[in-house]
């Protein structure tokens, strides 16, 4: 690992700050991804500004129709609220099934979904429950925040404050996890709203992405019995050593076949 300025910010304008002031900053969240990058030289960041001070960043409230989680509140944290749980139990559940104990308690939901990991769990959430990422300085809707691998529609200086999630009417997630990391080798996660049905599926390809066939098959018969006989492409998934790409295209039916049940 490169030597490196470390900042700790007492709140959202001194994170700022302190990162326009250096040459090749990064916001510090929980650290899961960005420290073990660091250490095998894949990043090399002259400075760290540490935004657990940034105590406006942690908590989970109840807005009307609408859960807020701060950026800086732990993967424990959202499992264990018990609004989520009571308001987005999918929410819940899939807070509770990120990685192991260590990872849960010191992840963050905006390092997670700030760094767009294509195996993890959160973006399927996002995405799933049209939720919105508000940062210091816009609101952006879910199908419009994952772009690529690793990439999102946020700025250099732009940092994600919280994510609001409407409530759903019905909503699951349902993962096959890499045995070792957790990660999503497919995961997927079904809503339903007044608004529609929403099918977002991770692990699967470069991205998050939504299912739009099954979304339609859903939107007429809300069962798994409605999923028989479709499928994605596999053309455009990812292929590793985990699955094949074929491989992953049935997982996306069996998973969301699950999560429909689960709903």
């Amino acid at each position: 690992m490169e030597a490196f300025n470390y900042r700790k910010a007492g709140s959202v304008d001194e994170a700022l700050v302190a990162l326009n002031g250096a040459d090749d900053g990064k916001f510090l969240a929980g650290g899961m991804t960005l420290l073990p990058t660091m250490k095998q030289m894949l990043a090399t960041p002259d400075t760290l500004v540490d935004l657990a001070g940034a105590s406006e960043l942690v908590g989970v409230s109840r807005d009307g129709d609408t859960i807020v989680v701060g950026a800086m509140t732990t993967h424990a944290a959202v499992a264990s609220n018990s609004d989520v749980q009571a308001a987005i139990p999918a929410l819940a559940a899939l807070a509770s099934g990120i990685g192991d104990p260590m990872v849960r308690n010191r992840g963050t939901i905006g390092g997670s979904i700030a760094n767009a990991d294509p195996a993890a769990d959160y973006p399927a959430a996002v995405v799933g429950l049209n939720a919105t990422v508000n940062t210091n300085k816009r609101s952006i809707a879910a199908d419009d925040f994952f772009l690529d691998v690793f990439e999102t529609a946020l700025e250099e200086d732009e940092l994600v404050v919280s994510v609001s999630f409407p409530i759903p009417l019905k909503a699951a997630y349902r993962k096959f996890p890499n045995p070792a990391s957790r990660y999503a080798v497919v995961g997927v996660m079904v809503a339903q709203s007044a608004e529609g049905i929403r099918v977002a599926v991770t692990g699967a390809a470069a991205s998050v992405f939504r299912a739009d066939s099954f979304e339609q098959a859903l939107s007429a018969d809300f069962s798994a019995a409605a999923l028989e006989g479709l499928s994605v492409d596999s053309d455009n998934l990812n292929e590793d050593i985990h699955a094949s790409a074929a491989y992953r295209a049935n997982l996306v039916g069996v998973m969301t076949k699950r999560a429909v049940a689960a709903c």
